[in-house]
């Protein structure tokens, strides 16, 4: 038998812990021992990876997850080692992870993105590999992977179709990037927002997804794209990014704006509310954000019947990944896409509990874990 590979990551042993959590420490970084890759799977040696909401809503308790459990599900890396049937890799490739695999065989996976894939998501709530299984163990005891990734390491084993390969010009701190806020963001505005030559499109919730979606619109070429956040340096921020205006959302409701599409990015019931009353008659809010499973929120189904509005979900921005992340590849590439604006700052590892408070505290957009290079 292979000897497993011991490697360094950012182990959650219980949710829920108090804030501040520079000083809880809910994230331990400890020594683990990482299979070798099976069946399907691509050992990977991890270069970058961005800190997101949904990592800190497995923290926090909003989104429980089987603990322990190695986080992170934004990342980018080198191909280390391929298990057997993976032939379309090499040692060296870098590949960007994708936190919702897709199987190609269940009904979500035939909705060209629009539903999740239904293997998929039941792997990454079991806290397994798309193929079942864990890889990891901490002293003996099994250590649960998160979303198919487990990104906060220094490696990690991966399911081939949890991966898409980039060329080696996209940087490793933006290729993570690609992985989840653009993708989320950008999918949001392309994929389920669909807006048409000239239409306007409001951003509610400034965070990583959200600018996302901002540049993704203004790379389109469209009409006015207008942000909309309480705080104010993400306007700021925003503004900086080409935003043709920003508002706080109550100037924003008793300015009256209106728009064709709207994206809901903060993941919170006040921002889907501002989110509806800022979608113009026969427009489409796409909410995006993932709020607390109890968050209730209020609207007025009048206006959606009288007004055809439509309200419509995106997750992982209703994306093929194999398909969409080469997509923004090429726009970054071209100079139209701006991903390494949405880094707000780069941390080491052991930075992680102190850039969980700062995200918590809306003070970041961006926050990319590099690691050494092998």
């Amino acid at each position: 038998m292979p000897k497993p590979l011991i490697i360094q990551g950012a182990v959650l042993q219980q949710s829920g812990l108090p804030r501040p959590y520079r000083d809880s420490a809910p994230l331990a970084i400890v020594e683990l021992e990482l299979d070798p890759p099976g069946p399907g799977e691509v050992l990977v040696r991890i270069e970058a990876a961005g800190l997101c909401h949904s990592d800190l809503s497995v923290v926090d308790g909003n989104r429980p997850r089987p603990t322990p459990m190695l986080l992170g599900h934004e990342a980018a890396g080198r191909v280390v080692e391929c298990g057997p049937g993976v032939d379309d890799l090499q040692p060296g490739q870098r590949v960007v992870m994708a936190f919702l695999p897709r199987c190609e065989d269940c009904a979500g996976c035939a909705t060209d993105g629009r539903l999740p894939c239904t293997t998929g998501s039941a792997a990454n709530n079991a806290g397994t590999l798309l193929g079942g299984g864990l890889r990891l163990r901490r002293a003996g005891t099994a250590v649960n992977h998160h979303l198919g990734v487990s990104g906060f390491a220094t490696h990690a084993v991966i399911n081939r179709r949890s991966m898409v390969p980039v060329d080696d010009d996209v940087p490793p701190d933006v290729a993570a990037v690609l992985g989840c806020a653009m993708i989320t963001g950008g999918g949001a505005v392309i994929n389920a927002g669909r807006p048409r030559a000239g239409d306007s499109v409001i951003v509610v919730g400034l965070g990583g997804v959200g600018m996302a979606a901002l540049i993704t619109a203004k790379s389109l070429g469209l009409g006015q794209v207008i942000g909309v956040d309480a705080v104010p340096d993400k306007l700021e921020y925003a503004s900086r990014l080409g935003a043709d205006a920003v508002h706080p959302p109550d100037q924003a409701l008793e300015l009256g704006l209106k728009a064709p599409v709207v994206i809901e990015a903060a993941g919170n019931a006040r921002a889907f509310e501002t989110a509806v009353a800022l979608t113009g008659a026969g427009g489409t809010t796409v909410t995006v954000g993932l709020p607390a499973p109890t968050a209730q929120a209020t609207i007025t189904p009048l206006g959606l019947t009288a007004e055809a509005r439509t309200i419509t979900g995106s997750y992982l921005g209703s994306a093929v990944p194999a398909r969409d992340i080469p997509r923004y590849a090429q726009l970054w590439r071209d100079g139209r896409l701006p991903v390494e604006s949405l880094i707000s700052s780069r941390i080491e590892l052991a930075d992680i509990n102190t850039a969980l408070d700062e995200l918590a505290d809306g003070h970041a957009i961006r926050q990319v874990i590099m690691f050494d290079p092998a």
